[in-house]
């Protein structure tokens, strides 16, 4: 579905729910101008749940252009509708969505505005989160267990040459608490971090049940092979006990046949003591509330993301909220300091941008170790966060650098030097399904040197257009004995993105095959396989599917590519933002090229997302102003 149809059917949806709400409203006799402003309401709150945010404020009708600059009079017209529910205490005196006498919209005493359904999920999550502070207790962690966690971090002590070790802190962190979020961005070390955790976690208790999730298909599967590739340095006795497997999120809950409901939940909790869950930034408010909601209050929850990439596509960023306050308390930092065999003094966590309730409970890792500090993509994914336009404009038209490359491309159409780019940028994969079409490993290796990202779908810089070009040119390039031309979409090489899980096929959402011949010559989807190497799939077998020469940013969170071409639109877009540019840089590993007009570049470095949420709001358990809770 592209943005514009995306976008066209969340109006519809809006519009007949608004006018089912002035409906519902004239039934209970409600004034006809009090009628027409739970409808306007209702407009606006479903289109905002649609854009991400999980409330509006009141204020928001003044923003839209409608005549209510006075909060105290909508507020009233909003109760008198007879549709609008107060909470009390933090829940409304309605009930649960699913109540028969629930009412459709919830008015909180910051006049943030609600569906139902996304204040009871906000309540319930900070109600989870709540407990589990209450419950953590004073953890005791065995000698046996501080010698495994300052043994294994030893080898940080000579790169960080006398700097503290965040690894090895947020390590004891979560060995002291039963809930802690990790924030760091590509090559701060997360996945080591978390590897030598579970270490921790299975010395002091062997028997340990440690489940392993992502929100994607995609993202579990990097992170059993990451998880494995960082583990090669513990002992035996060790690396035998930790998980073989990652799930995505959904099929660790249990899907059911009925939609948004799973098997486990907080009436059939998890049997795991520990979760950890990774690229937990994709986590939308809906979700994180059911999965924390199914984990066991006594278990330990570790949440590992980049607070700065790209939120949810549903509604909330829950992670990014949750992660902006890692100040430690005095007494954390002395318990912190003894379990790693530090000073208290050296233990000094960095300012955070607001308060989420969450105290002794986030830590944020800024050492990279796959950038360099002198690194072009390190530092100007670093003025990408700080919103420095100009910096990021000099670094890109600098003709110094070579890591970097701007090709300023505004016109309607796409030019020739961005088109012989993308060109280029794929002909060393070209070569390599010319060379030996059964080479699987040589071919999947050639094609993750690099990657277009795109920030929108549609359009002539977009995935469906971007896709058709490379198409176009690799089928005429290659003329492959097999590929029948207009006849077929399938073709050898052709990558294949998967765009829904299938469990049957293990196939989920975000894999990628390549199409290549088998050994009777005909067309198969190979798909790298962790204990086989590479398997094959009938075409005709696969789930949904799209070519993956481009894909968007959100597709591409988590990934690593030697090289990326990030695909600015030649228009303005709301989906333009600094965490949209952050993340595609973020995807290089060696070089990054971007391609879009100056002016645009500049829109996206200086716009931040915002999303309307109170979650943060709930937890600290009281008001944190009248506009809401806002992040960026």
């Amino acid at each position: 579905m592209t943005m514009q149809s995306a976008t066209n059917t969340a109006q519809i949806l809006a519009e007949a729910f608004s006018a089912r709400a002035r409906h519902w409203a004239e039934e209970l006799g409600a004034s006809e101008i009090s009628a027409q402003v739970v409808q306007r309401a209702a407009f606006l709150v479903s289109m905002a749940v649609s854009a991400g945010h999980v409330c509006i404020h009141l204020d928001d009708f003044a923003a839209s252009g409608d005549a209510y600059s006075d909060r105290a009079p909508l507020r009233r017209r909003l109760f008198e509708s007879g549709i609008v529910g107060r909470p009390i205490c933090g829940t409304p005196i309605v009930g649960t969505p699913e109540a028969r006498d629930a009412l459709p919209l919830i008015l909180d005493a910051e006049d943030r505005l609600y569906l139902h359904r996304y204040f009871d999920y906000e309540c319930r999550l900070a109600s989870c989160l709540v407990r589990r502070r209450s419950a953590a207790g004073s953890t005791v962690i065995a000698g046996n267990v501080k010698e495994r966690l300052n043994a294994l971090f030893a080898g940080n002590e000579q790169m960080l040459a006398g700097s503290t070790d965040w690894q090895k802190i947020a390590a004891a962190m979560a060995l002291l608490g039963n809930v802690t979020i990790i924030s760091g961005g590509p090559g701060t070390g997360k996945t080591t971090t978390v590897v030598n955790l579970l270490a921790c976690l299975l010395e002091q208790n062997p028997e340990a049940r440690i489940a392993l999730a992502a929100p994607t298909g995609k993202a579990a599967a990097r992170m059993t092979e990451a998880l494995r590739q960082r583990a090669v340095h513990l002992p035996q006795e060790l690396l035998s006990k930790l998980p073989r497997e990652s799930f995505t999120i959904h099929r660790l809950l249990g899907v059911t046949p009925r939609r948004g409901e799973f098997r486990h939940h907080a009436d059939n909790l998890l049997p795991i003591d520990a979760l950890v869950v990774d690229e937990a930034s994709m986590l939308d408010l809906a979700l994180a509330t059911k999965l924390f909601e199914a984990v066991p209050l006594a278990a330990r929850i570790i949440l590992l993301g980049d607070k700065d990439q790209l939120a949810a596509v549903e509604s909330g960023a829950v992670f990014a909220e949750l992660s902006t306050d890692p100040s430690l308390s005095a007494d954390r930092v002395e318990r912190i300091a003894s379990v790693c065999n530090l000073r208290p003094e050296n233990i000094l966590a960095v300012a955070g941008i607001g308060k989420s309730g969450l105290p002794d409970q986030v830590v944020w890792l800024t050492r990279n170790f796959r950038f360099s500090v002198d690194s072009s993509i390190g530092r100007i994914a670093a003025e990408i966060n700080a919103g420095n336009a100009a910096a990021v404009i000099g670094r890109l038209s600098s003709p110094a650098d070579e890591s970097l490359q701007w090709i300023d491309d505004g016109g309607p159409a796409l030019g020739q030097a961005a088109i012989g780019k993308i060109i280029t940028g794929y002909s060393t994969y070209l070569d390599a399904v010319r060379a030996d079409d059964r080479n699987h490993v040589a071919i999947t290796d050639a094609f993750n040197g690099f990657r277009t990202l795109c920030a929108v779908r549609d359009g002539s810089r977009g995935v469906e257009a971007i896709n058709l070009l490379v198409s176009r040119h690799f089928r005429r390039a290659l003329d492959h004995p097999l590929d029948l031309g207009g006849r077929s979409e399938w073709y050898p090489g052709r990558p294949v993105m998967v765009s829904r899980n299938d469990y049957v096929l293990k196939l989920f959402n975000g894999d990628i095959g390549i199409v290549l011949p088998d050994q009777a010559g005909a067309l198969v989807v190979y798909f790298p396989d962790r204990e086989s190497g590479f398997r094959g799939v009938a075409p005709i077998r696969l789930p949904e599917h799209e070519t993956a020469f481009a894909m968007t940013v959100h597709k591409a969170q988590g990934s690593e590519f030697d090289e990326v071409l990030v695909m600015v639109p030649s228009e303005s877009n709301r989906v333009l933002t600094r965490e949209l540019l952050y993340t595609a840089i973020t995807r290089a590993k060696r070089h990054a090229t971007i391609v879009g007009p100056g002016s645009l570049l500049d829109e996206s470095v200086s716009r931040s997302t915002v999303r309307r949420s109170g979650l943060a709001a709930r937890l600290q358990g009281h008001s944190v102003g009248a506009a809401g809770r806002e992040f960026s």
